[in-house]
């Protein structure tokens, strides 16, 4: 499939020009425009630049709340409620992030639960915000029931991430993000969209049963059988019970968009390394550890062992250089979103046919 160059800077610009168009206050759209650029650039491009078209969509029809009122209600010394009030997703776990790493500075640890809030995003976003304070970060989610409970045939939980980072000496910090589903949602959309074939284990159709043809397939299937299927239940009672949220099959869809609020629930976590060793000490232990790893000799098949995050740091090496690959497809509904909100398409090169 053919693609375009989409260069950082230019990406910015024409991401700002958008939420201006849209009368989006800044506070809400910059967290959103970093968090979506710096998903692709670290190859993430499921959770990436992609996804701008559907945002903005879901703001115009009022899914998305542009003028949120959004509060923190302290309930102890480490743990904090968020209101997010609809808005933005990326907004607002990031704020919840940044309470939670404040907290954490006094108390050690911080926890911050969300509730009233839409798609967040690469749950990465956030917890490498604790990483690069020198501290632990943990993000989690709940989506609507995409995934089939083990021995079941209809789908239930949601895909539910488990998201943790932590700093390293002489590199970007370890980060670990991944669905309890073998693949997300977002990654099967790619996968029709292209009308490529799946890979065994990774999605049902409507009868449950494995398919390999992404036309066909109508849920997701938890990593390793029940103990995926217990993970995203973990992750179900952090994001949808205790935040008092729905669950599963009593969320609002994410496609096709309307103006149905979604009702998510996030939880974000930071503790503070220093109140166990010195900073230092645990940098130069984790580094130590995966370069160990590292060194594992590889087993046939394989060209060398890597640790969590190590593709996505691979991927930011060439991407913050060559740019961000953007599928034709997305290209064109970039266009349509800016021709829709009157923008100036000579502005911006990639827009060209």
């Amino acid at each position: 499939m053919a693609f375009k160059y989409l260069k950082e800077n230019l990406a910015r610009e024409f991401f700002r020009d958008i939420f201006s168009r849209i009368r989006c206050p800044r506070k809400l759209s910059a967290p959103v425009i970093d968090g979506l650029i710096e998903s692709s650039l670290r190859g993430v491009d499921s959770h990436g630049v992609r996804l701008l078209p559907h945002y903005v969509q879901a703001a115009l029809i009022g899914r998305i709340n542009l003028s949120p009122r959004l509060t923190f209600k302290k309930t102890s010394l480490t743990t904090v409620l968020m209101n997010a009030d609809h808005t933005f997703g990326i907004a607002a776990a990031g704020m919840a992030m940044e309470k939670a790493i404040q907290v954490a500075r006094r108390c050690g640890v911080g926890c911050v639960a969300v509730y009233n809030s839409t798609h967040f995003g690469a749950a990465s976003i956030y917890a490498l915000m604790a990483a690069k304070e020198n501290m632990l970060g943990f993000s989690f989610t709940n989506v609507e029931g995409l995934v089939i409970p083990f021995g079941g045939k209809r789908r239930f939980l949601g895909t539910n991430p488990i998201c943790f980072a932590a700093p390293c000496r002489g590199e970007e910090p370890f980060c670990l993000d991944m669905a309890t589903s073998m693949i997300s949602w977002n990654k099967l959309m790619q996968y029709q969209a292209k009308g490529k074939r799946l890979e065994a284990g990774w999605a049902a159709d409507k009868n449950g049963k494995i398919c390999l043809n992404a036309a066909a397939a109508n849920a997701l299937l938890p990593i390793g059988g029940y103990k995926g299927y217990g993970l995203g239940l973990m992750v179900e009672i952090l994001c949808g019970v205790l935040t008092g949220m729905p669950w599963g099959p009593h969320i609002e869809n994410m496609f096709p968009v309307d103006g149905k609020k979604r009702r998510l629930g996030h939880f974000l976590m930071a503790i503070d390394i220093s109140k166990f060793q010195n900073v230092g000490a645990f940098k130069s232990r984790l580094k130590k550890l995966l370069t160990e790893l590292r060194s594992v000799p590889p087993a046939k098949g394989f060209g060398r062992v890597r640790v969590a995050g190590d593709p996505e740091k691979e991927a930011y090496r060439v991407r913050r250089s060559k740019g961000i690959a953007v599928e034709a497809s997305d290209v064109v509904r970039f266009r349509s979103l800016a021709r829709k909100l009157k923008i100036d398409e000579q502005k911006y090169s990639f827009l060209k046919s």
